[in-house]
């Protein structure tokens, strides 16, 4: 199998984007593409932010325009608990502070960004 780097180039690109955005909206970029540090844990978060004692952990997903329900369908019920399970990691991680916590999806068609809050 090989990798597609243009479709590595597009989830980078995103994730740029998205910070951008979130930076934007006065929030800081605690942690990008952050990984547990339990092995059985596996994926990673694309963009932890915070803004006083909010906490989002945010998927990003960056499609050309036209895919099938757009780059948001990406985010299927099993990648939900995948990020919810490691956003528990990183709290534990974290300390456990005492946070608000959301759950956010930044989805791109194309150029277009789209800021899904509390979408999980």
């Amino acid at each position: 199998m090989t990798l597609d780097r243009s479709n590595q180039a597009r989830g980078a690109w995103g994730e740029s984007r998205a910070a951008r955005h979130l930076r934007s909206l006065g929030f800081d970029i605690v942690d990008q593409q952050w990984r547990a540090p339990e092995v059985e844990l596996r994926g990673d978060i694309d963009l932890v932010a915070r803004l006083d004692d909010l906490v989002v952990f945010c998927e990003v997903k960056a499609r050309r325009s036209g895919s099938p329900g757009g780059a948001v369908a990406a985010v299927t019920p099993a990648k939900q608990t995948q990020v919810r399970t490691l956003a528990e990691s990183w709290l534990r991680a974290a300390g456990s502070p005492a946070v608000d916590v959301r759950f956010d999806v930044i989805a791109i068609d194309g150029v277009t960004l789209t800021h899904y809050e509390a979408a999980f």
